[in-house]
């Protein structure tokens, strides 16, 4: 079988069509280069070029030989590429679970950044609550994650976090309700004691839900669920609906639900804090995803750049 340093030499010769030239260009002196060629005739068993003094053509075989050539040093070139490229994260697969309420502010930011920086890594994204994601990364289903914390305490030691976004739960209330009436003066949270609530459930994000029930516990009560939804957008289509009252994060106020009111919180139970994440298992060396920890900012330690 032909090697890749006999079909350089071969194609040298081709395109210098002359044994002196092709022999500067290889950085080799002439005779070995013309013994090269005249074994790779002999290893053929065909004649590769027409000689006289100088090389004036190439038979048949040698233009056969010529085209291959050249696709199989393209081909051994980007095969090479690509493995450095795999080996320095940027190249292969990195699959990343997101939150339903980062699509709009968090995740088109980070994935458009890593995309620029890294176009060749193939991104497989999956939209799962946070208790699924923690599950999907200790069984390897998942690269990365992002979550809103805090992660469900049996994954906590396992997974790696580093927060990228944090705000303030603020108020959801029907454009029609009394409370809606001074939207820019902070609410007490007591003052939602009594009204039927529209609650994250549980087992989709723990974290979230214990939150929003020990907020309420301290202002002295328990939240009245009358529904309960996974998404932040199907949660203030409810309250848009009339059908309750909920706590979402402060960042949705841009959104631009027309029937409702965002409100502050003050008093016992306030401030209640919502950090979104990336998550990821600790000592994981997969290339890809060191790439992407360094592209959206994250050193080792869970420091940042920035």
């Amino acid at each position: 079988m032909l090697s890749l340093r006999q079909l350089q030499q071969f194609l040298a010769v081709t395109e210098a069509m002359s044994f002196r030239r092709a022999a500067e260009r290889l950085n080799m002196a002439q005779p070995p280069l013309t013994a090269a060629i005249r074994q790779m005739e002999e290893e053929l068993g065909v004649r590769l070029l027409e000689r006289t003094n100088r090389i004036i053509g190439l038979t048949e075989a040698g233009r056969v030989l010529r085209e291959e050539a050249r696709r199989t040093l393209a081909q051994a070139e980007r095969a090479e590429k690509l493995a450095r490229r795999a080996g320095q994260g940027i190249s292969g697969a990195l699959r990343l679970g997101f939150v339903a309420s980062a699509v709009r502010h968090l995740l088109p930011e980070l994935v458009a950044t890593f995309r620029r920086s890294h176009p060749d890594v193939l991104l497989e994204l999956t939209e799962m609550p946070t208790a699924r994601q923690a599950e999907a990364l200790l069984d390897d289903r998942l690269d990365a994650g992002i979550v809103v914390l805090p992660l469900p305490q049996s994954a906590a030691n396992a997974i790696a976090t580093h927060v990228v976004a944090a705000s303030r739960l603020v108020a959801a209330l029907p454009a029609s309700h009394p409370l809606a009436a001074t939207p820019a003066r902070p609410l007490a949270l007591s003052a939602l004691a009594r009204e039927p609530w529209i609650l994250f459930p549980s087992h989709e994000g723990p974290g979230l839900h214990g939150s929003i029930l020990a907020a309420c516990a301290e202002a002295g009560f328990a939240p009245q669920v009358a529904q309960r939804a996974v998404q932040m957008e199907t949660i203030l289509g409810l309250v848009a609906a009339e059908l309750g009252v909920a706590l979402v994060p402060d960042l949705f106020r841009a959104t631009g639900w027309d029937r409702v009111v965002f409100r502050p919180l003050r008093g016992p139970g306030a401030p209640v804090d919502y950090r979104v994440a990336l998550a990821w298992r600790r000592n994981d060396p997969a290339a890809a995803l060191s790439a992407f920890l360094s592209a959206s900012g994250v050193r080792p330690g869970g420091k940042t750049r920035r």
